[in-house]
Parts: structure tokens; C-alpha cells; sequence
């Protein structure tokens, strides 16, 4: 168990929201989440984090394959709708999700990837993390502000810009960098 106040520490984390789908023996369904990053800049390599208790998860692990949605601010009913077991429902929902190119995608999204599991770390925790290489993927709204979540302050779209047009950091760090005596840094 998770002491409170490191909870709500963790909880102040926001991340990007997707629709997680599989499909297997004619069955789909999806969950939503805010567990699936990018793992790798070498390699379009991604990890999703599954409950093993979500009916979601044997199909991903028998199909061997996953659909990400990327979900918009704009999205935050899907969002929430795919946020419950498809049970919770009773699957009442079908419009927000529809094939694209075989995956199982929900329209409208910023984008969608295409998803091979690689490699999996199962069991060892109350998620089990399946590592899986995009092989498909779709664009759609770029443009738009992604929906964000985190448990303290729930949905939440993106805001401004955090620094102005034309203002490189990363040159005025550069720029010190240059400026600077490499000796004196070292302790020398």
C-alpha cells in the first residue's frame, strides 16, 4: 500500500491520456489510460501498463497486439467511458471506437498507433507492463490540445505555451556553458 502522502505526491503527475484497445476471438475492448509512454527515441518503441484484471488484458495478451488512441481535451467522454470496465456498461458506447486499417481506434483522435508486443514484465507487479513496437499508425487531429489527467487534479487539457516564442533555454545554457571556465567547474 502507497502512504497517503507519497500518494498525493505521485498524484500530482500529469500525463497524456489514450485509449488502449485489443482485439482476439472477435472480441474487443479498451480501457483508458494515462500508463502508455514512448520508450525509446532509437526505435518507436512504447509500454503500456495493463491491470491483469481488466477485460481488456487477455485479449491484448493473446492477440499480442494493441491499439493507442491519443485522446483529445476535447475527448474527455470516451475518455471517461473507457475510464470503467466495458461490463460497467454493458459496451453502450460502440461509436467511440471503430476499425482503421484493422486496429481498433477511436475516431477522431489526435492520432492512433498500431502496436506488436516485443517483450512483457508480467506478474511481478499489479500491473503488468507490455513493451510493444508501433507498426501502424494514423494521424489525425495534430493540431489539437491533447487531454491530460492526474489523480489530484483529474481531466485537464494542455494551457499556454511554457516559454515565449523565439526564447531558446537551451542557447542561454549554452551560451553560460561557453562563458564559463571548465577548470574552475572541475574544482581544479
Amino acid at each position: 500500500m502507497i502512504d497517503r502522502e507519497l500518494k498525493r505526491c505521485l498524484g500530482q503527475m500529469m500525463k497524456g491520456v489514450q485509449v488502449v484497445a485489443a482485439t482476439h476471438g472477435g472480441v474487443t475492448r479498451a480501457y483508458c489510460s494515462h500508463w502508455v509512454c514512448q520508450v525509446s527515441f532509437e526505435e518507436p518503441i512504447l509500454m503500456a501498463s495493463v491491470s491483469p484484471k481488466h477485460d481488456t488484458h487477455p485479449l491484448l495478451r493473446d492477440a499480442g497486439r494493441f491499439a493507442v488512441s491519443i485522446l483529445a481535451a476535447d475527448q474527455v467522454e470516451p475518455g471517461q467511458y473507457f475510464s470503467y470496465p466495458g461490463r460497467k456498461f454493458r459496451h453502450i458506447a460502440d461509436e467511440w471506437l471503430v476499425v482503421e486499417d484493422g486496429w481498433p481506434v477511436v475516431p477522431d483522435s489526435i492520432a492512433w498507433l498500431g502496436c506488436e508486443v516485443e517483450d512483457a514484465i508480467v506478474g511481478r507487479y499489479d500491473h503488468d507492463l507490455f513493451f510493444a513496437r508501433v507498426v501502424a499508425f494514423g494521424e489525425g487531429r495534430l493540431g489539437e490540445p491533447p487531454l491530460l489527467y492526474s489523480s489530484r487534479l483529474g481531466w485537464r487539457m494542455t494551457g499556454e505555451p511554457a516559454r515565449e516564442r523565439g526564447d531558446s533555454i537551451r542557447d542561454r545554457l549554452l551560451a553560460r556553458l561557453e562563458a564559463s571556465d571548465p577548470l574552475e567547474e572541475a574544482g581544479d
